[in-house]
């Protein structure tokens, strides 16, 4: 196994930012200053939910730059990533095409309000790669592509539930947080205030991988289901596949009661496989939601399906949806960086991808089971997590299993050993091509200890 795919990022970083692992500096005191000036001014002191570690215990560190597979804090810490941003940073921090892409982009200017000539050279690259995928809109979140896609979803097949599954997080657009796993899970609540009962009576809740109640839910509302939403590989609960055939039965079921499939594939797109979890499993949505790697780290999303169905945004038909920075002209240089890179290199990224991360995901379940602490790990290419819990994962309600005590304090010593994993039980964790064979042995060796720790 090769140490990474490219060497740009192999060598260690000199200066005040290059805290060797396992050699660093235990003071936090700049990010907990940080943290309170933060907490005077935004709820909680973040920007999203599962920043502030909340339910990991510790003071979250203020990152402050990125390379590679490393993040260093504002007190000069290094950490080894392996949330990456939540997904995108599949090439690591700041690959260096993808910073070039962006700062000439940017020498041109920031944002337009009017169309450009590389909206539609990054929607020509989706759409190779994503053949179920004729049209495109892009947006600038995640929660906005689940959220038009639906909108159009509805208005094709004038029908007003959505079928979405416990624990699939598809945003927080009030008709999804409904059982939406995630950050409400990691909180510990079953939806959120200030959706009102009336937005989600239309959203029918059902569980993962479990077919009865997918048939229960059609023969009960015969002809009113617009479309079924899932997370072809559920990263929302932590790492949840489908079960062997459970997504083309989806596929059968909608096409033939009339509802539109819709993958959501903002984690999954261009991480399982170059085409995302429908190119690996072979299905072909009706319509599908794409973020994170598309815009190569910069806030961007997009939405797509057949032409027919697409046809129906206005200008061209009756369903409305806009965005002032759609198709940000920084976005889509960083998104063509990165789609370039992966199309280029594709076979090369994909197979170190899986070897690399089948061994950390392996290795460090291995080592809870020779401590004696129960994990059960769950993993499709560079998208893995590890539970606390001896059970098999398939559901929300399995995945609710899991000791999140235990969890936090391995999460804690991981943190403290320069190894950051994703700070919620409910969240899967992410491998790029800038991690190393070294720094599978470091993490490896990192979960040895926190598990002594644990078990002592």
């Amino acid at each position: 196994m090769s140490r990474s795919i490219r060497g740009v990022h192999d060598a260690p970083c000199a200066g005040k930012w290059g805290t060797i692992l396992g050699q660093m500096p235990r003071s936090m005191s700049i990010s907990a200053q940080l943290q309170q000036r933060a907490e005077r001014l935004l709820p909680g002191g973040v920007n999203s939910p599962v920043r502030a570690f909340r339910a990991v215990g510790g003071a979250p560190p203020f990152v402050v730059r990125a390379e590679g597979q490393y993040l260093w804090d504002a007190d000069g810490n290094r950490y080894l990533d392996y949330f990456g941003s939540w997904g995108p940073m599949i090439l690591g921090h700041a690959f260096p095409p993808v910073v070039a892409a962006i700062q000439q982009a940017a020498a041109r200017g920031s944002s337009f309000g009017a169309s450009t000539p590389t909206e539609a050279d990054l929607a020509e690259r989706i759409v190779r790669a994503c053949p179920s995928i004729e049209k495109l809109r892009f947006v600038s979140s995640g929660t906005e592509a689940t959220m038009s896609a639906i909108r159009v979803a509805r208005a094709f097949t004038d029908r007003k539930y959505i079928v979405k599954f416990e624990g699939c997080y598809h945003g927080h657009a009030d008709g999804l947080l409904v059982k939406a796993g995630s950050g409400v899970a990691t909180f510990g609540i079953p939806g959120s205030a200030g959706v009102l009962e009336e937005t989600a009576h239309f959203t029918l809740a059902l569980p993962f991988n479990d077919v009865t109640a997918v048939e229960e839910a059609f023969a009960q509302h015969p002809g009113e289901i617009a479309c079924v939403i899932v997370e072809p590989v559920v990263g929302n609960m932590g790492c949840v596949p489908a079960a062997a055939g459970y997504l083309h039965f989806l596929r059968d079921i909608t096409a033939r009661t009339g509802a539109l499939l819709i993958f959501d594939e903002v984690m999954t797109g261009f991480r399982v496989a170059f085409g995302g979890a429908q190119a690996l499993y072979g299905i072909t949505p009706d319509m599908t939601a794409l973020g994170k790697i598309i815009g190569g780290g910069l806030p961007c999303g997009a939405f797509g399906g057949r032409g027919e169905i697409m046809d129906l945004l206005t200008p061209l038909g009756p369903v409305y949806q806009a965005g002032t920075l759609s198709g940000n002209p920084l976005a889509m240089a960083a998104g063509i960086a990165t789609l370039e890179y992966l199309e280029a290199h594709e076979a090369e990224v994909y197979a170190r991808l899986e070897v690399a991360s089948a061994a950390v995901a392996d290795g460090v379940a291995q080592e809870a089971k020779k401590a004696g602490i129960a994990v059960t790990m769950n993993r499709v290419g560079a998208m893995f997590t590890w539970f606390f819990t001896p059970r098999t994962i398939k559901d929300f309600r399995t995945a609710a299993t899991s000791d999140v005590t235990i969890f936090g304090r391995f999460h804690r010593a991981m943190l403290e050993a320069g190894v950051w994993l994703p700070p919620s039980q409910f969240e899967a964790a992410f491998l790029g091509t800038a991690h190393t064979d070294a720094d599978i042995a470091l993490t490896i060796d990192a979960a040895r200890t926190a598990y002594l720790t644990i078990a002592g």
